[in-house]
């Protein structure tokens, strides 16, 4: 069996522009005397590999701890793209693609792309970005796949990872209310 772990470190993991950027307090350390060492986190909810929620584009959507598990959980395909992603690419990519598709490269999801993605029905999209569609413009095509529910995993590290089927496991944190939650991403193929 091979595990892959497509986790950013995230205190080194690349920050989204404006987003605060993660970093951690030691407030207990048994060097200091103290019965434990202990951690405090400062952190976006969207800093390294992550879960968008609808709720993060729209007010009433889904929270993060409202996201049915069987949707970042089980069978995916990766595949490498560099660029704008394109309908007829997703129509290539669902030609042998699993509900779940991994988007290897630096590649941006076009609003059409983010259609298609929904005509096939898919049930999550990541990519190695901190976001899914245009930096600069990324609510289109969130809002998109949003509206049938497709779940965004972003951030995550793909680079040794070779194209083709595997089983995922991407739980993000139970953060009740919250917009979006870290996970560990791993991927298994036997």
């Amino acid at each position: 069996m091979e595990i892959y772990d497509i986790t950013q470190e995230l205190f080194s993991c690349r920050v989204f522009p404006g987003d605060e950027a993660p970093r951690y307090e030691r407030v207990k350390e048994t060097t200091k005397g103290d019965v434990c060492n202990l951690t405090v986190l400062h952190m976006c909810a969207h800093n390294g590999t992550h879960i968008d929620a609808p709720y993060h584009f729209i007010d009433g959507g889904k929270t993060v701890d409202q996201i049915d598990l069987t949707r970042v959980i089980g069978e995916c395909t990766v595949v490498e793209h560099d660029g704008v992603l394109t309908c007829e690419d997703v129509q290539r990519i669902m030609l042998k693609g699993k509900e779940r598709i991994l988007l290897k490269g630096k590649t941006v999801v076009s609003f059409e792309a983010a259609q298609e993605f929904n005509h096939f029905g898919v049930l999550l999209v990541g990519n190695e970005s901190q976001t899914i569609g245009p930096e600069d413009s990324p609510m289109q095509v969130h809002l998109e796949l949003f509206s049938n529910e497709v779940v965004l995993l972003e951030g995550m590290n793909l680079s040794s990872v070779p194209e083709g089927d595997y089983f995922l496991f991407a739980a993000p944190l139970n953060l009740a209310g919250a917009d979006g939650a870290p996970c560990r991403a791993v991927l298994i193929r036997s």
